[in-house]
């Protein structure tokens, strides 16, 4: 008698812990679902902001030809940023960050394009380009929004995974902590101003 009921306390301690285990594991799962839905929610921004850039070149190509180099930059620079291709499940700070120095270079490209802009008022006064500034600049604060929605989900996650006993079934289970966009390097510099 006395084994079985040591027996049913040994199964209701076991039954405990699956039961927690299982709760730990499922939201270790959701978790990375909210992170890996909170990146293609970044993807999407920077890809509304890659289907922006053809039309904005069209429209100042043909007010101002002769800045076909530059022109060209931003092209290569959309390509560039549009072939970089990060897996949501790996996300290693060595792909995030060439993920968004890719991007940097294209939100560089379109800075001069905008620059170039300034040389010319009719461009300036079309309506289409206007349009098309508008749209990029909230596409840009979108850019922003995401990516800060991306880092605070990722952080949720990643204490998760790394807060104690959770972090034994997350060892277990293979779950990993994930980057965090960081700000450009450039940022840090001030701009420097010539008249």
């Amino acid at each position: 008698m006395k084994t079985l009921k040591i027996t049913i306390v040994v199964l209701g301690v076991l039954a405990i812990i699956a039961l927690w285990a299982m709760n730990v594991y499922n939201a270790l799962v959701e978790g990375q679902e909210e992170v890996e839905s909170a990146w293609a929610q970044v993807e999407n921004q920077y890809q509304r902001r890659a289907d922006l850039v053809p039309n904005l070149v069209a429209t100042v190509k043909g007010y101002a030809e002769h800045e076909q180099e530059t022109l060209e930059g931003v092209i290569a620079a959309r390509a560039k940023a549009t072939q970089v291709v990060v897996d949501p499940e790996q996300l290693t700070p060595e792909q995030v960050s060439a993920y968004q120095a890719a991007q940097g270079e294209l939100t560089q490209a379109l800075g001069r394009l905008i620059a170039i802009a300034e040389s010319y008022p009719d461009l300036k006064a079309n309506e289409n380009f206007r349009d098309l500034q508008v749209q990029l600049e909230g596409t840009e604060n979108r850019i922003a929004v995401a990516r800060q929605l991306f880092n605070e989900t990722a952080k949720a996650y990643n204490k998760r995974v790394r807060r104690f006993p959770s972090n034994i079934i997350a060892r277990i289970a293979g779950f990993e902590k994930k980057a965090y966009f960081e700000a450009d390097p450039e940022a840090k510099k001030a701009p420097k101003v010539e008249f």
